[in-house]
């Protein structure tokens, strides 16, 4: 243990100024990177069984695109609630211990869940508690983060955790509807209460413990701290215009919520459609994990910044084609296109870390994480609705168009934003 308290992260050794990139080996050979790298992808491993088998048994009880929508936006709701107070735990206790207390009760939590013969509105507040627990585990990993891993390291291990759990969700999903098959509701429960534990295990075997980042005896209360929050995140227009970068990911993930109905509009006989809706809800992770790659592997640091808007662009352009109801192929293509542009959030995310004091980081990104939940959901919802409707088609065609109107903007924005900034370093300088 002491061996490793004295290892520096990639990019702490670095002089003022200067902008390498870290390599991929780098950023791995940092163990409690390696145990947060393989603790998340292990759980999330476990939610896709889930998460595929809802999908499916919804519409094929309902036949309606609105109710699943509905039931998949559900899910949402527990971050939106309980997000903005609850992330702020990982600020006010020792971050480790937020995420090992986050994992044991959400195992127990799911493996009541498990038992056949819960009745449903418990099986409903179960599910509503396990995400409300998701809200401090995710803000204490992503302030976590950035101690482990600093400067360019910071990005390439998002980028490798990114990668890893669009993998993971691809996996899940594409061959999510055939093990759900095989192995039964409740199996799949049991399955996702284990990878709880062995995230647990993982955590405690491969983190050090670190002090909470906030004095004891400067601890405000929840409540001031999620004001004080939104007054650091929403007061300053570089991380209002980073976080608007992050929530546009609401456009661009509408298509997975209606990956249901759409396989059916796509049913052909060649495919089962529990198979087409894997693949839809497969191919934009599959594009995230290819456009993580190239982004973040060989573009610099510096040029990130600059090509953000137009990836942001890039996220949502390709949807539009759904409007002229293509064959599945085309769909796909698509749709991982859609997801390699989406690989422009890792440099919202490594510039809004940057501008983040450390001791404010869980709030703040507790915050945004709420957002992104509320975006994601009531766009799912509303697009749930219209396909209701329109059919799934014209709706994720509209969200593209949406999209990149909106990507548009942020991007004149966030440039003018940026260049104004060079000129006043510049003027310092001078």
């Amino acid at each position: 243990m002491g061996a490793m308290r004295a290892r520096r992260p990639p990019g702490r050794h670095r002089r003022a100024g200067q902008e390498r990139q870290v390599t991929y080996r780098e950023v791995i050979a940092v163990r409690e990177f390696r145990a947060l790298w393989y603790g998340q992808g292990l759980s999330l491993l476990g939610d896709q069984l889930a998460q595929v088998a809802l999908a499916v048994l919804v519409y094929d009880r309902t036949g309606s695109p609105l109710a699943t929508a509905a039931v998949y936006a559900l899910t949402y709701l527990p971050g939106i609630v309980g997000g903005p107070l609850l992330a702020g735990l990982a600020d006010r206790f020792a971050r480790r211990g937020v995420m090992l207390a986050c994992d044991l009760l959400r195992a127990v939590l799911v493996g009541v869940m498990a038992v056949p013969g819960v009745p449903f509105w418990a099986l409903c507040a179960l599910v509503f508690l396990v995400v409300l627990l998701s809200a401090p585990f995710s803000a204490a990993r992503a302030a976590l983060l950035p101690e482990v891993l600093e400067g360019d390291a910071y990005v390439m291990g998002s980028a490798l955790q990114n990668m890893t759990n669009q993998a993971v969700q691809m996996l899940g999903f594409a061959a999510g509807g055939a093990l759900i098959a095989t192995m039964g509701p409740y199996r799949a429960l049991a399955l996702d209460a284990a990878t709880f534990l062995g995230s647990a295990l993982i955590l405690v075997s491969g983190v050090r413990r670190r002090p909470a980042a906030q004095p004891d005896g400067a601890k405000p209360s929840m409540w001031t701290m999620t004001k004080g929050g939104a007054r650091l995140v929403f007061g300053s227009r570089k991380l209002r215009t980073l976080v608007l970068f992050a929530w546009l990911c609401g456009f661009y993930i509408l298509p997975e919520g209606l990956a249901a109905p759409y396989a059916a509009a796509l049913h052909t006989g060649a495919l089962p459609v529990p198979v087409i809706t894997g693949l839809l809800m497969a191919a934009m992770p599959a594009g995230t994990v290819v456009g993580a790659f190239l982004f973040s592997r060989f573009v610099s640091p510096p040029r990130r910044l600059r090509l953000m808007g137009w990836m942001a662009m890039l996220s949502c352009a390709p949807l539009i084609v759904t409007a002229i109801r293509p064959p599945l192929a085309v769909v796909l293509a698509a749709w991982v296109l859609s997801g390699i542009g989406g690989a422009y959030q890792l440099a919202a995310n490594a510039a809004f870390v940057q501008s983040v004091p450390p001791e404010r980081r869980a709030q703040a990104f507790g915050l945004v994480q709420s957002g992104l939940m509320t975006v994601q959901g009531i766009g799912i919802l509303v697009g749930g609705f219209a396909a209701e409707r329109l059919g799934p088609e014209p709706v994720v065609a509209l969200a593209g168009i949406a999209g990149v109107i909106s990507a548009a903007v942020l991007a004149m924005v966030w440039t003018e934003s940026r260049d104004k900034a060079a000129r006043v370093s510049a003027q310092a300088t001078a």
